[in-house]
């Protein structure tokens, strides 16, 4: 088995594309403790048993590791590329009951129409540019104007993920959808 390693903008962060499908459709998952993983995901528990690991996140065909920041990549790659193929070898699943996290949204159901259209434009033109970097970015909410988005995987934390919210997502929303006054990060 031969797993792809690509860097991310993050530099705690990089991306290991197994060369099979990891939630595929399903979806996305994030985990940033093994307490999170435990019982969820035999993968996600595996790799932050490796003890320098401090998040994980699944894509459809990625999975993107976050190491803590005492730790360098020319040790711990080896160690999750082994981590990762181990576990594709012994057929495991990547996660265990539910297929992706349930994302809460809040928005008041008048601005049903405008929501729809923010999402559009995240799945159509910034979730691939996003995921392409190894993470993910998920709707949690509008109100008063403000779209409210999560920032996952190797976006998480990332020197870069707040510069490209405001000046990326936040003019290409506010061009397309008038309503639309600012963006926000937020962490759950």
């Amino acid at each position: 088995m031969f797993i792809e390693t690509e860097a991310t903008p993050n530099p705690a962060t990089l991306k290991f594309l197994p060369g099979r499908e990891v939630l595929g459709d399903r979806g996305t998952a994030d985990f940033t403790s093994v307490e999170e993983a435990a019982g969820r995901s035999p993968l996600a528990e595996r790799l932050f048993g490796l003890g320098e690991v401090a998040r994980v996140f699944f894509g459809s065909d990625f999975v993107t590791v976050t190491k803590t920041l005492d730790t360098d990549w020319q040790t711990l790659r080896p160690q999750v590329l082994g981590a990762i193929m181990e576990h594709y070898l012994a057929g495991l699943p990547i996660l265990e009951g539910a297929a992706a996290e349930e994302h809460a949204e809040d928005f008041e159901p008048a601005d049903q129409e405008i929501v729809l259209q923010i999402k559009e434009l995240l799945d159509t033109r910034v979730r691939p540019a996003v995921a392409s970097d190894g993470g993910d970015i998920v709707f949690r909410g509008f109100r008063d104007g403000i779209v409210r988005l999560r920032m996952q995987g190797a976006c998480s934390g990332c020197p870069s993920s707040r510069a490209t919210l405001k000046h990326g997502v936040e003019n290409m929303l506010r061009h397309y959808v008038p309503e639309v006054v600012a963006v926000e990060q937020v962490e759950a």
